[in-house]
Parts: C-alpha cells; sequence; structure tokens
C-alpha cells in the first residue's frame, strides 16, 4: 500500500514543496533570519506530515490495535496537514503580491499600499479584517461539508436499504396476478441494469420471552432481493441462507456467533449445558430449548436488542388480520426463529423492520398469493427520473389487463418532506454564516476608510500628477479586494484541508448516540466555489463606500498642510 502509485505521487508532491521552502528561506536567510526559520519549519512540517501519514496508512492496515494511539496520529496527520497548507499559501504570498504590482496602474499602487508599512493600528484592522473573513470562510465551508456529509450519508443509507421504485396499490390487501407484471418490468428495464421483486409487507408485534415490541414484517423472495436492496450485505450476526434451512437454527455449531455486546464483543452459541441427572425429567425438558423446526426472521439490530434475542432464539408474531372466534377476531400468532441480525445504519430501520420469506408472510397475512408491492432499483438513483415513465407505462398496462390500479412511487417522492428540510437547513446556515462574513466585511470598510485619511497625501499626490477619481477608485476597490481575498483563499484552503484531513482521518463517535461510528464529511467543489464567489462578493461591495470616499479626496485638501 505504502509504495503504491499515488503513494509515491503524495511523497513526491511533498518533497518538491518542502524543497522550494527550504530553498526560500536559504534565501531570505542573510535578509532575515527569523522569516528564513519560518520557512524551514513549514519545510519541516511538510516532512513530518508525509512521516506522520504514512504511519497512519499502516496503523489503519492493522485493525484493532493501537486504538488511542491511532487517534493521536491521525489528528497529528490533520494539525501538520493543515499547518503545511498555510505555510505554502503565506509562501505563495508575496510571489502574487510580485505578479500584481507587474500589471496596470491600479493593481500596481493597490498592492504596494497592502506591503506598506502602515500605522499601529491600522496594521492590527488590516490583519484582523483577513483573520475575520478567513475564519468565516473557513467555518461556512467546513459546516457546509459536515452537512452534507450527513445528508450523504443518510441518503446512501436510504438508497441502500429501500427500493428506488415502488409499485403498489392503494387499498389494502394486495394484489394478485404481479408474475406478468414482473415479466414485464424485467423486460424493460434489465437492458439498462434495473431489477425487480415482489415483497409482501405488513405490520405485526413481536414478541419474545422478555419484552414485546412492534415490527414491520417484510416477504421477500431470496433470489431476487440482493439486487434490490443491501439486506444480505448487512448481515451483521447470522447467516442469509438460515431463512432457506431453519432446521440448522435448531442445532447450531458451538462456534456460531449468536450476538454482539455493547463493545462489540461477539457471543458465541458454546457447548450445549450439561443438566444435572439429579433434576426431575419434567424440570429438565423445561429447561432446554426448544427442538421444533420454525421459519426463520431476519431482524434489525436495534429490533432484536429490544426484544433481547439472538440467533436461534425463538420469538412469536402477532397478525392483526386473524381469525373470526367465539369472542371476535382473533390475531394470528405464529412463531419464527432468529435467523439472522442485520445493521443497516438507519435506527428506524433496524428498530422496526423483519423480514421473513415470501411465501410465509404470504400464509401468516393471509394473503394467499397476492403481495403488497413491487420493489425496483436502478443503477443510477439520481437518473430514477429516466426510469420511471417506463415503469408508468408497464404498470398501466398490467393494471388494465388485471383490472387493478397501480400506483407507482420512487424514492425522490418517497422523502421529498425529508430531503426538502435538509436543503432548507442548508441553505439557512449558508445565509446565516454569510451574514458573518458581511460582518468580518466591515473590518475591511474601516481598513480603507482609515487608509485613506492616512494616505490622504499620497492620493493627493497621484490627483495632482493626472490621476483620475476613476483611477483612485480602482486602487481602493482593489485594495479591499486583495484584502478579501487573501481572507477568503486561506479561509477556503484552510477548510479544504480540514474537512478532506476529516474524510480520510475520521473523527469517532459514539455509535449509541449518534447511530453512526465517525464524523461524515462530504467535501462538494461546487459548495466552495459558491463560498468563495460569495465572500470575494461581500467584500467586494464593501469597498464601494471607502473607494468612493478616496475618488473625492482634492488635492489641495491633502497637501495644504505640507
Amino acid at each position: 500500500m505504502i509504495a503504491s502509485l499515488p503513494w509515491l505521487a503524495f511523497y513526491a508532491a511533498v518533497a518538491a514543496v518542502a524543497a522550494w521552502l527550504f530553498l526560500r528561506g536559504w534565501r531570505r536567510k542573510s535578509r532575515s533570519l527569523g522569516r528564513a526559520l519560518l520557512w524551514w519549519g513549514a519545510a519541516c512540517c511538510g516532512v513530518g506530515f508525509a512521516v506522520l501519514a504514512t504511519v497512519s496508512a499502516r496503523m489503519v492496515e492493522i485493525r484493532g490495535a493501537y486504538l488511542l494511539r491511532q487517534e493521536l496520529v491521525r489528528f497529528a496527520v490533520l494539525g501538520a496537514g493543515v499547518v503545511f497548507v498555510l505555510a505554502i499559501l503565506a509562501a505563495l504570498l508575496p510571489v502574487t503580491l510580485d505578479a500584481l504590482e507587474r500589471r496596470r496602474f491600479a493593481s500596481f499602487v493597490g498592492a504596494r499600499h497592502i506591503r506598506a508599512t502602515k500605522s499601529g493600528f491600522l496594521t492590527v484592522i488590516s490583519v484582523l479584517s483577513m483573520a475575520g473573513v478567513a475564519v468565516s470562510s473557513c467555518a461556512l465551508c467546513s459546516v457546509t461539508s459536515i452537512m452534507g456529509g450527513f445528508g450523504h450519508d443518510l441518503k446512501r443509507k436510504i438508497l441502500g436499504n429501500t427500493a428506488h421504485i415502488v409499485v403498489d396499490v392503494t387499498k389494502t390487501g394486495g394484489f394478485a396476478g404481479h408474475e406478468p407484471l414482473l415479466a414485464e418490468l424485467r423486460k424493460v428495464l434489465g437492458p439498462r441494469g434495473a431489477a425487480a421483486t415482489a415483497v409482501v409487507g405488513g405490520e405485526a408485534m413481536a414478541s419474545s420471552s422478555t419484552n414485546t415490541a412492534g415490527a414491520l414484517v417484510r416477504g421477500i423472495d431470496l433470489a431476487s432481493i440482493g439486487q434490490v436492496i443491501d439486506l444480505e450485505k448487512n448481515i451483521e450476526v447470522g447467516r442469509f441462507e438460515y431463512l432457506l434451512r431453519p432446521e440448522r437454527l435448531v442445532e447450531l455449531p458451538s462456534d456460531e456467533i449468536i450476538g454482539r455486546g455493547p463493545s462489540g464483543e461477539p457471543y458465541f452459541k458454546g457447548p450445549p449445558f450439561d443438566f444435572p441427572d439429579e433434576l426431575e425429567p419434567e424440570l429438565t425438558a423445561a429447561l432446554r430449548p426448544s427442538q421444533t423446526v420454525h421459519p426463520g426472521i431476519v431482524l434489525g439490530r436495534e429490533l432484536a436488542k429490544s426484544l433481547h434475542v439472538m440467533v436461534g432464539d425463538q420469538l412469536t408474531l402477532l397478525s392483526p388480520m386473524g381469525e373470526l372466534g367465539p369472542t371476535g377476531i382473533m390475531p394470528r400468532a405464529r412463531k419464527f426463529r432468529v435467523a439472522a441480525v442485520f445493521y443497516s445504519g438507519m435506527y428506524e430501520y433496524d428498530a422496526a423492520h423483519a423480514y421473513v420469506l415470501l411465501d410465509v408472510a404470504q400464509r401468516f397475512f393471509s394473503l394467499e398469493e397476492r403481495i403488497t408491492n413491487v420493489d425496483i432499483r436502478v443503477p443510477d438513483a439520481e437518473k430514477v427520473g429516466e426510469v420511471r415513465p417506463l415503469v408508468d407505462q408497464a404498470a398501466a398496462g398490467v393494471g388494465r389487463r388485471g383490472q387493478v390500479q397501480l400506483r407507482v412511487r420512487d424514492w425522490k417522492e418517497m422523502n421529498k418532506n425529508l430531503f426538502s428540510a435538509l436543503k432548507l437547513e442548508r441553505i439557512a446556515t449558508f445565509i446565516i454564516l454569510s451574514i458573518a462574513i458581511a460582518v468580518a466585511s466591515f473590518c475591511i470598510i474601516c481598513t480603507l476608510l482609515l487608509m485613506v485619511t492616512e494616505k490622504a497625501k499620497e492620493i493627493a499626490i497621484l490627483k495632482a500628477l493626472g490621476a483620475s477619481d476613476g483611477a483612485v477608485r480602482s486602487v481602493f476597490m482593489l485594495e479591499g479586494v486583495i484584502i478579501g481575498a487573501i481572507g477568503t483563499v486561506f479561509g477556503v484552503c484552510n477548510a479544504l484541508a480540514l474537512c478532506l484531513g476529516l474524510s480520510w482521518t475520521g473523527v469517532r463517535l459514539d455509535p449509541d448516540v449518534y447511530y453512526i461510528d465517525r464524523l461524515p464529511v462530504n467535501v462538494d467543489p461546487a459548495d466552495y466555489a459558491m463560498v468563495t464567489v460569495a465572500a470575494l462578493l461581500i467584500c467586494t461591495l464593501a469597498t464601494l463606500y471607502p473607494a468612493h470616499t478616496a475618488s473625492k479626496v482634492r488635492p489641495v485638501d491633502g497637501l495644504r498642510y505640507e
């Protein structure tokens, strides 16, 4: 892994930048030893960043060992990488100002004003202006990336555990004749890489020997369910094939993992308990586990915790669609054995969903040969609108022949409220943090106004030599834009380094509280570009009044007391 091509390119890039920083410090040694030490420290930081990144990658390969040491090394990598990026930007700043000085008159004077020695208070205000814009833009980019990471993680889990398109009926009781619909859908969608499966769904009450909880029971076809949802990939303990062979759940091997503790430690089946001979046969039979074969059921992790059951344990499902008895409708009860426990990463699914075989669910809910819906998965969930018309056409044709009204919904329609709320939250956060950038831009206004007062003599001389009001206005606008651009670039690049580091190293979270083990971070270049444009626009608007004030300075007023 360490000798792979990406790592070699990473080493080469870090070595080239570190060598450039070292040579830059060597040239500065004769002028200022302090600046030389600064560049040499930045070069050493780059070398340390590469070394720590290598150590961190090596520790990731050794999973489960040195957990605390891994976290310390990862945070050290993150800190060294951010400092290294800031050092590169600080080294590029003089080069950028030199390039501006070689351009037209306004950029030459503006860059010179930024570099020129100012009064102590004006210097502090200038630094605070840059720092304010940098901190605000960094916070905006970081919060946007973290919120985008949560939204992206939520979307990934939803699309992994639910169908992209669902065909069902509005009335209860399901519909019959689903084989022609499945055949038509597979014929139309097969060339596009989509898959379809029949599902039976219903609500039931799950009861174990110690607790009771509500469950959404779904009957699935094992041959095709893996092509629609990631249920088989999410199995945490147990085995998916136990659904087909429930008799194996009666006598599980002693090394079978049947559950996990709060810290993730495995619980094994272990050897059978040997009861003493002096116990009465009736008591021994009552204590021994039942050897009766029952259909298998796959539970979510939180549902299994709520029922206090593990793989091989029995539970009872009660269906509200029961039979008519002497006292009214009696709920139908059936025993099952836990075949596996899945972990999808979404609490709502893990706390409520249970899966059984399709024919078992049909008998349990008294549906005979009917199903409740057909689930469809497409290769690209974002392009589900391109496939939706084909599904609508197939469902309408089959529905007319079967005299049933079929309804088609995609994942965007079913989760519209959730994703609309997430989008609105991101927009509100962007607006609120953009106000922070606007507040930071007030420092730019104060800086430029003070600079106009301090440079009144120079402005008067420029106007006496023939500079127009527009030229003076351009100079001070460019100064404000440079100050804002420096803060924006430092803030955005710092946020980019920080978020990329967090997405790579990760920040551990308590899965019992947040239901995710690491902080999700999604770095979207469009978001960073939008923040950069917004920050530069706000800083540019902040320069209008000071630049207008500078353009109104008359040469006679600036030179009156000279």
